[in-house]
């Protein structure tokens, strides 16, 4: 599995989240406490939204506590709203281009989880995205696929109902070929002004999802990044949150009737 973290506020530094905190994302890309494997090598990625309306991504194969210009980057880049992510393959290669988060647009999405027996149902997956998405296609994760279909289901209008469709036909490409679990996720994704996450698994087990408000904004992580943790909330399993202006509404990740009509 892999371990992200995302802020929405006031403009910081982005060491602030991936080097300065105590269990800070580089720590954390060593030894993660609240997932299967404690160590999330397989590359690192971040991106920031600026003055422009798309944002700036920097990625590396390299563990992101080895990458000296991640350091430089994030003691210098100060930004509102920035998602970063670091990686522990679920079996595809490791690669720049399969590192995240992945950005289409102005749209950014980083992801922790798995579509259960992606090897045998990556070509149905494809499919589903359309010509117009798939040209944008560089990597090769279920991730990037996921993010590509729930484009063509309507991201741009629908966040969460498109996100939500996307994920649950994946799942059901996963039981239709019989792997288990079926559906891991945990993820954010971004317009640039909205931040929003979900924590859904087929089973109980969900990967973990926590944020916490501050005077200045929002920050959404894999695991919390200090001992303070009475000030974390935790996202339950088939929830949703969106961030914007310092607010957090929580809703369910798909109504029942949206599922019906999906």
């Amino acid at each position: 599995m892999c371990r992200w973290a995302a802020w929405s506020g006031a403009p910081k530094y982005l060491e602030e989240i991936i080097c300065d905190p105590e269990h800070s994302l580089i720590d954390q890309s060593r030894n993660a406490l609240s997932c299967k494997t404690s160590v999330n090598a397989d590359g690192f990625g971040v991106a920031w939204y600026g003055d422009r309306k798309t944002p700036c991504v920097y990625k590396d194969v390299r563990p992101a506590w080895s990458d000296p210009n991640l350091l430089q980057i994030a003691t210098h880049i100060r930004s509102g709203h920035f998602l970063a992510h670091v990686r522990a393959s679920t079996g595809t290669a490791t690669t720049r281009d399969n590192c995240h988060p992945f950005t289409h647009d102005n749209w950014t999405f980083m992801h922790n989880g798995q579509v259960g027996g992606y090897d045998k149902v990556r070509r149905r997956l494809d499919n589903m995205i359309p010509d117009d998405l798939y040209r944008h296609r560089i990597g090769a994760t279920d991730s990037e696929s996921l993010f590509l279909v729930a484009l063509a289901y309507g991201l741009k209008q629908h966040p969460r109902a498109a996100m939500a469709r996307a994920v649950f036909e994946a799942e059901a490409l996963s039981r239709y070929a019989g792997s288990t679990p079926h559906m891991r996720f945990a993820a954010g994704w971004s317009d640039g002004a909205t931040l929003y996450a979900a924590r859904y698994a087929s089973d109980s087990f969900a990967p973990s999802l926590y944020y916490r408000v501050y005077e200045d904004g929002v920050m959404v992580v894999s695991e919390p990044l200090d001992e303070a943790r009475g000030c974390w909330m935790e996202v339950p399993q088939g929830q949703m949150i969106e961030v914007r202006h310092g607010k957090v509404t929580q809703t369910a990740f798909l109504s029942d009737e949206e599922l019906v009509e999906a």
